[in-house]
């Protein structure tokens, strides 16, 4: 085995980010993933982002590889037929369509289990497949609303604000990712499949769980802090002669290291500061210490200072910064590849390296329906002429160039 998950074959029914982030991470590490659109339009993420050549955007491109593209009509009764002909193969059934929608058309759980009981059928939603708000449409920007997500993040004193990436959908797809891999695990062991239940909400509320528990405890609703964290202090941005810098004193033998290198050693045995616990009680008067010294330097001087000190400093990137980062070059974290219309592309790589099966992007996205005749005949041994049937009666589409 190269890669962790060669040989297992997904069916990859979902749209926008959520589902298709899930799919992508498997698809990096092996898995044969079978991204199932509509004709017509297909994944409404065709439409996103910047235009690039051949009617391609960034957005598809750069979330899209490592897949095999077919075009199916799901509506068409020929068409639900060669969606349970490709669930008897599929060990994975990914979606991400609003609770219930795949049921009405008689493409549910319980339907694809009947044709394949050892099926692992992952469904996405917003709020999940039962309570009061499933059948709710659900946007990145509404579960972070309605998680509490935008109401603790910000700058301190103001409104709450959308964080600057779709946390709730990547969250989400990332949670699916995890269960689908537990799921495969159980299978492994008992040869049963299952269904997984992923909400965007309980995705949000997992990673607002410390901020969730402190509430709990003691009932003091949390707020937006900026760059500040209420748990460790100091913990923050502060700004410098030059640039911004991220400073992150996590512990107390950290605190006691920093005051000396800052030129303030007089901090650590001053009684409002002595303890992380003391020091988040006299927030402000410390905060307000520490900029007045930040602002006495430039960045790169405090960087060279903390560094050698051992003391957690950053710069605060933007995104140009980040591609010509010295350390994405070494580690080559951006990937270039060809894609058939787009042309040469440049994206991010794969997050989590194996030693042993490593993952990679291999292929750049498919164009719409680019290999449904070849699935249809590979995976389910259909003869070229039926193939060509399916798509001349609209049941399929593939691309004519």
């Amino acid at each position: 085995m190269k890669m962790p998950l060669e040989g297992v074959t997904v069916l990859d029914l979902s749209h926008a980010l959520a589902g298709p982030h899930c799919s992508t991470m498997l698809a990096d590490y092996g898995a044969n993933v079978i991204k199932l659109e509509t004709p017509g339009a297909g994944d409404i993420a065709r439409a996103w982002g910047v235009p690039m050549d051949g009617g391609e955007t960034s957005y598809f491109v750069g979330l899209h590889r490592n897949k095999k593209g077919i075009s199916i009509d799901l509506k068409n009764p020929e068409g639900k037929e060669l969606f349970f002909k490709l669930i008897e193969k599929a060990d994975i059934v990914l979606e991400n369509f609003r609770p219930g929608a795949l049921e009405k058309l008689g493409l549910g759980y319980e339907a694809a289990k009947a044709r394949n009981p050892g099926i692992i059928y992952c469904s996405v939603s917003g709020f999940g497949q039962d309570g009061p708000y499933r059948e709710r449409a659900a946007l990145d920007l509404i579960l972070q609303a309605e998680s509490g997500m935008i109401s603790v993040t910000g700058e301190e004193g103001g409104r709450g604000v959308r964080c600057g990436v779709s946390i709730a959908d990547l969250a989400a797809g990332m949670y699916a990712a995890y269960g689908i891999l537990l799921a495969l695990r159980v299978k492994e062991k008992t040869g049963e499949g299952q269904r997984i239940d992923v909400s965007m909400l309980e995705g949000q509320m997992s990673l607002l769980g410390v901020m969730i528990g402190s509430y709990l405890r003691d009932r003091e609703l949390p707020l937006p802090m900026g760059t500040a964290y209420k748990a460790l202090l100091p913990y923050q941005t502060f700004r410098t002669q030059s640039r911004d810098l991220a400073l992150a004193v996590g512990s107390e033998k950290l605190w006691k290291i920093f005051c000396p290198v800052i030129g303030r050693p007089d901090l650590t045995d001053d009684p409002r500061f002595r303890t992380n616990r003391e020091r988040a009680q006299n927030r402000d008067a410390l905060i307000g210490i520490l900029q007045e010294v930040f602002l006495t330097k430039t960045f790169e001087d405090w960087e060279k200072l903390l560094l050698e000190a051992g003391v957690p400093v950053g710069a605060i990137n933007n995104i140009e910064q980040l591609v010509e980062h010295p350390q994405v070059k070494a580690r080559g974290a951006l990937v270039d590849m060809v894609h058939p219309r787009a042309g040469p592309v440049r994206v991010v790589g794969v997050p989590v390296r194996l030693s042993n099966t490593p993952g990679a992007v291999r292929t750049p996205s498919p164009r719409l329906g680019e290999h449904t005749a070849e699935t249809l005949k590979s995976l389910l041994g259909l003869p070229d002429a039926e193939v060509q049937r399916l798509i001349a009666a609209g049941v399929a589409h593939a691309p004519k160039d």
